[in-house]
């Protein structure tokens, strides 16, 4: 493979560490602002409203331009925006650093993937893209638990600093290792063609699944630390040990998910949804057994995160002739998610329903993708049957 991929996913790593890195460091990051916990999750829900403005405005206005100097100043944004929360003095710069680090995560990874697969051969496409993605998982397996801990040692800002220098280090690597690809004229992007794929009911859909499928496990994720020191009783030093367990099962979700992807789009989402609500539900119920929790850690992550090449795989089996924004659109879907289930679990929070509510708040937002997803693989069952009737000349009353 070439070297180019290791930059493109060490990016990703940079990326998806700056997303996720903020749920460990939360009660640090409100202490020393002097900011409740719900406010605190702002940072969270900030990030992920930004990256949904990014991932289509940025993909959107940059379409026609080449591809590697995109990629670099998106990289600068990402430096620019650690930096500032590095050294904010107050809360409201916090919060622009993470808006701005947050508005190139999904032109990144949307325009990086195609770069990834101009690099290789068209029959490893695939492998190259898997492999620029393997920093993002990479970034919840190891990056968060250790951001965590390197944060409590020797203080939340240090994580930021050690983010904007990975993002350096990815930025040098793309302008000496990414070769600038020229794409042939029949082949240029057009925003109009883009845009066309958004005439599918179909991939208006697998957004709200996306949305709601993902809020859901977001939601209980993003105040987790406090579940996991305030409820299970685990002291703060083993945050980050059990974000590693949480990581493990990222890991496991996220290949399992892209090999079931490839048999049944809607019937594994059906299935992986459906039990990841029960397996939220039964998380709220045993957060206070230390053993148990470390086994829902697990069954959250990996069923949470087996939703995620699935819906990738379904808005862009909808949009195939035009997948560049509607992909975007989907990493902005994610992230909105995001922001849904942190904002409704920082309101359960706030109204003194304990910090077991954002768990069950999750559960209610999976159980809803649950519902839209099989109303969706309906409509798609309905859809190829009048399909199939029209091509096959059958005349109907």
């Amino acid at each position: 493979m070439p070297a180019g991929l290791i930059a493109l996913a060490l990016g990703g790593f940079g990326i998806g560490l700056t997303e996720f890195v903020i749920t460990g460091l939360l009660p640090e990051v409100a202490a020393d602002y002097g900011v409740t916990e719900t406010t605190a999750g702002w940072l969270v829900t900030g990030y992920a409203l930004a990256v949904v403005v990014g991932a289509l405005g940025l993909t959107a206005a940059t379409t026609r331009l080449p591809r590697k100097p995109v990629l670099i100043g998106l990289l600068v944004l990402f430096v620019i925006g650690n930096t500032l929360s590095a050294i904010a003095p107050v809360y409201g710069v916090m919060m622009a650093g993470r808006v701005i680090a947050a508005l190139c995560h999904g032109a990144f990874f949307g325009i990086g993937s195609v770069v990834a697969s101009d690099m290789v051969a068209r029959e490893k496409r695939g492998s190259a893209v898997a492999l620029m993605f393997t920093g993002l998982t990479a970034s919840n397996v190891l990056g968060v638990p250790f951001g965590t801990f390197l944060g409590q040692a020797l203080g939340w800002r240090a994580t930021f600093w050690t983010i904007a220098a990975i993002g350096i280090v990815a930025l040098v690597g793309v302008a000496v290792l990414v070769p600038r690809v020229r794409t042939p004229e029949a082949e240029t992007p057009s925003l109009i063609r883009e845009l066309g794929a958004f005439r599918s009911g179909q991939v208006w859909l697998s957004l709200g699944i996306t949305v709601l499928g993902f809020g859901g496990m977001f939601g209980a994720f993003t105040y987790i630390a406090y579940t996991l020191t305030d409820v299970s009783g685990f002291p703060s030093s083993s945050v980050p040990w059990l974000l590693i367990v949480f990581g493990i099962g990222l890991f496991i979700g996220n290949f399992a998910g892209g090999k079931l992807a490839s048999r049944s789009i809607d019937g594994t989402l059906l299935v992986v949804l459906a039990i990841l609500t029960v397996v939220l539900a039964v998380f709220a119920l045993v957060a206070t057994s230390p053993v148990l929790t470390i086994v829902a850690l697990v069954l959250m992550g990996a069923f949470g995160f087996a939703t995620v090449p699935v819906l990738q795989t379904r808005v862009m089996h909808y949009a195939d002739h035009a997948p560049t924004l509607a992909s975007g659109a989907n990493i902005a879907a994610f992230n909105l998610g995001n922001a849904l289930g942190a904002w409704i679990g920082g309101l359960t929070i706030a109204v003194g329903l304990g910090y077991t509510s954002p768990i069950w708040a999750g559960a209610g937002i999976t159980l809803a993708a649950v519902v839209l997803t099989a109303l969706a693989a309906g409509a798609a069952r309905r859809g190829r049957a009048a399909h199939d009737v029209a091509t096959s000349g059958v005349a109907t009353v």
